[in-house]
């Protein structure tokens, strides 16, 4: 087995302005897998709250990893032994992404059909950041103009305040009435428990969709105060990382949404689809600065989703990877053994 690591830094056609700051240009670690003739790849987008902030800590946290051995044990227990060794998920993910690529292609099935999920049919939503309604007013087409996207997730959470948030949403809501779109709202933990409360309501007067964290990572108790008699339905994104943590809110909750750089990779994706299934609970599936080749190991799985926002890619100038493309609104992976995406040669040969 060879590994080999590339860096390459990862441009922005808009820069995505959330509750906790503003996401610019990133670097990310490309993996490729070579054995027995075949090629796999994975991905890993750093991230300061996930626990390795650069691509350079990503590579060594991985080098040491696989410099232990990783030959002749299954996906699943070298995912167990890197939670059991701290390792980042955020890095993790781009061995645990290459080694299901690697086995659907031994295999010479699309990594969809070894999982045992149907192709995705879900429209993904693509997200507007939190932004003054002039610059909604011209972002809104540039999104929409010349797609076929059928959905819109609005982040909120102003650290201006809730009049920031309905100035912003007021003006999705003008700028959107000439497209066919849904509406969806992510606050990413930017509201407490009143504010949160009034704008379920305001939201869901709106027509909105759901609603997606609304309260703050660690104020999971608080969930039951939206919970009873709530307007919208609630997904939770930063409480729920790993299957371990479901439990704790699935009484107070509607849905989860896993991100495979928060959870580690496919491997744990399907342990927290199967954990939301068995509370009743819905389940969404996102990305954070991610190029074509993690969401394509991320759109394996979304046959088995119910809310898809795998639209990352679709925000970089230029994708220097292929294969998660958008198809009346859908992000498919491809018809072909594995998760069906590489990096492009350019910047690896």
């Amino acid at each position: 087995m060879k590994i080999s690591f590339f860096k390459v830094k990862l441009g922005k056609r808009f820069p995505l302005a959330i509750s906790r700051g503003v996401r610019y240009d990133s670097e990310n670690i490309f993996l490729k897998l070579e054995k027995e003739g075949i090629t796999a790849w994975g991905e890993a987008a750093p991230g300061s709250t996930e626990g390795a902030s650069t691509a350079a800590a990503v590579q060594q946290i991985l080098e040491s990893f696989i410099s232990k051995g990783i030959e002749g044990e299954s996906i699943q227990s070298l995912y167990d032994r890197a939670r059991a060794d701290q390792i980042p998920p955020c890095a993790y993910v781009a061995l645990d992404t290459a080694l299901w690529d690697w086995t659907a292609k031994k295999a010479g099935l699309p990594l969809y059909k070894l999982l045992g999920f149907s192709k995705p049919h879900t429209p993904t939503s693509v997200t507007i950041g939190i932004n003054p309604p002039e610059v909604v007013k011209e972002r809104v087409p540039l999104l929409l103009d010349g797609t076929t996207v059928k959905s819109l997730k609005i982040k909120l959470g102003s650290p201006e305040g809730l009049k920031a948030d309905k100035a912003m949403f007021d003006q999705v809501v003008e700028s959107t009435k000439v497209y066919d779109v849904k509406l969806r709202v992510d606050a990413n933990g930017g509201w407490d428990v009143s504010e949160a409360q009034h704008m379920m309501q305001w939201l869901a007067n709106r027509k909105v969709d759901y609603i997606e964290q609304p309260l703050k990572e660690g104020e999971e108790d608080n969930l039951k105060y939206l919970f009873r008699d709530r307007p919208l339905p609630i997904y939770v994104d930063e409480s729920c990382r790993f299957a371990e943590n479901i439990p704790r809110f699935a009484a107070h909750v509607d849905g989860v949404n896993m991100k495979l750089m928060k959870c580690g990779g496919i491997t744990e994706a399907l342990r927290i689809i199967a954990t939301a299934r068995a509370h009743g609970l819905k389940t969404m599936i996102g990305c954070m600065s991610e190029s074509s080749v993690a969401i394509a190991a991320a759109a394996a799985v979304s046959g088995g989703i119910d809310h898809i926002d795998l639209d990352s890619h679709y925000n970089l100038a230029p994708d220097p990877s292929h294969g998660a493309p958008m198809v009346d609104g859908v992000t498919l992976p491809p018809d072909k053994p594995g998760h069906g995406a590489e990096l492009n040669k350019e910047f690896y040969a």
